[in-house]
């Protein structure tokens, strides 16, 4: 068995974790869920569910990681004799996303090619996205050299690969996001009646509150969509970060990187929306900001770019980059989840295990890219939705293992080994955490009951949220 590595350094582990938090979630979600919830009153209670749930959770996780020195899929059991199912399902979480996001992934770099090769406007062309991914092999091997690009870093290992990545890939994925939304911010477009929209506008309906229509059923819909959106953003229940706590050294401040952690991903958030929604309002209009997932990405914003004339295509560039880069710390970390684990449950060399998970990855990538065409299927989803083969997988993932997986964490160590199995962890080298208090009282009563809500939620039994 190998040696377990560490990060060189907090910095290089606060990189990677807010690499890992800043994905395809915050870029294609965020933006949709705040321009559907009120705009600032979406952010408010996202920035407070981030700081009392998400830092929960996140705390948790990573202390769980540094304390065991374990992956998720044999940590829980050093907690806990009889709780190896925990850790079963955190690791199957990591394990089903990594195929399906491969599958974007290579979406993502078809879409970045095309405008790097001056072809953006054929990309903004109605069918373009449903051509592509309908088509038999072309996003098999975009998927393939996505995956492969995954692979290569995490055979390099934690502070060759991973950490190098971030200390890379995140300075300059903030200075693209940065330079975007200052950018999106100065636009304006006269439509064909005449009416002149501003990216200003579009910034005030993102920023300002909007109670005109807000009900005590419309608000709970707010926090619950809140509450979600923190899986997507923070790397929570996915094992990623039980993974990455086990690599953080012992004299660490995880309190204060946890903090770094939370400031990163939320100014990340924020930011992708100041991108997004101005630039969707000026150009499209209130309705074009209904969209969100892959029909915002690879539709509406491709035609958003390309009414921005010579201007389009280094925009379009630059968004495409940023988010390949987005997409591939979040990637990696998912699949390093699931390596570690194989690595510490069959003790595995990482290079065994890293082929191990490419070739499952890759086989059922392989799938999800078919199942747009020679396995395509529909299936009622319990939450309404109609889906195939990549939407079972992230139904099945997203809606109803993570949340089993926190909450099954709360009541492990909320109730079975109590709260300060965490805190005495956090404050191991004598760091102040004022905190403490509000972590007991989340991880015991306050999330356990907004998980089993969300859950509920999810499979479609609390319909009238």
């Amino acid at each position: 068995m190998e040696k377990r590595h560490s990060f060189g350094g907090s910095i290089g582990f606060v990189l990677a974790a807010a690499g890992s938090a800043v994905g395809l979630g915050n870029i294609w979600r965020f933006p949709y869920l705040a321009a559907k919830n009120g705009g600032g009153l979406f952010l408010v209670i996202y920035i407070i569910l981030s700081l009392t749930f998400g830092f929960t959770l996140l705390s948790t996780e990573i202390a769980i990681g540094r304390k065991t020195k374990q992956s998720p899929l044999t940590a829980y059991s050093k907690i806990k004799n009889g709780w190896k199912p925990l850790g079963v399902i955190a690791c199957l979480v990591p394990a089903i996303i990594m195929p399906y996001y491969s599958a974007i992934g290579g979406w993502v770099f078809k879409y970045f090619l095309a405008f790097l090769t001056g072809s953006g406007l054929d990309a903004a062309e109605d069918g373009y996205f449903t051509g592509f991914i309908t088509s038999q092999w072309s996003p098999v091997i975009l998927m393939a050299i996505f995956l492969l690009a995954c692979t290569f870093v995490i055979l390099r290992g934690v502070n060759k690969g991973i950490e190098s990545l971030s200390k890379v890939l995140m300075p300059i994925l903030l200075i693209l996001v940065i330079i975007i939304a200052v950018f999106s911010l100065t636009i304006s477009f006269t439509d064909s009646d005449g009416v002149t929209r501003t990216g200003l506008q579009g910034f005030r309906i993102y920023v300002l509150p909007d109670f005109s229509d807000l009900t005590v059923r419309s608000f709970f819909t707010v926090v619950v969509d809140a509450m979600g959106q923190l899986f997507y953003s923070l790397s929570v229940a996915m094992g990623i970060m039980v993974a990455y706590g086990s690599y953080v050294s012992d004299e660490s401040n995880l309190s204060k990187s946890v903090i770094q952690i939370e400031i990163f991903d939320t100014l990340i958030a924020f930011l992708a929306g100041v991108m997004i929604i101005p630039a969707v309002f000026t150009f499209m209009g209130r309705e074009g900001m209904t969209a969100s997932g892959p029909g915002l990405m690879f539709v509406s914003l491709p035609k958003v770019f390309a009414e921005m004339g010579s201007f389009g295509r280094i925009i379009g560039i630059l968004f495409f980059a940023m988010v390949l880069f987005a997409a591939l710390t979040s990637a990696i970390s998912i699949m390093e989840a699931v390596v570690s684990s194989f690595m510490d449950q069959f003790h595995m060399s990482r290079t065994k295990a890293t082929i191990l998970e490419t070739i499952i990855a890759l086989v059922l990538g392989v799938i999800v890219c078919f199942g747009y065409n020679i396995c395509y299927f529909e299936l009622k989803l319990p939450n309404g939705s109609v889906g195939q083969v990549l939407d079972v997988l992230d139904y099945v993932s997203n809606s109803v293992l993570m949340p089993i997986v926190a909450f099954l964490t709360c009541v492990l160590i909320g109730w079975i080994v109590k709260p300060e199995y965490i805190i005495s962890e956090i404050t191991k080298n004598g760091e102040p955490f004022s905190r403490s208090g509000l972590l007991k009282v989340m991880i015991k009563y306050v999330a356990p009951v907004m998980l089993a809500v969300l859950f509920l939620k999810s499979i479609g039994i609390l319909t009238f949220i």
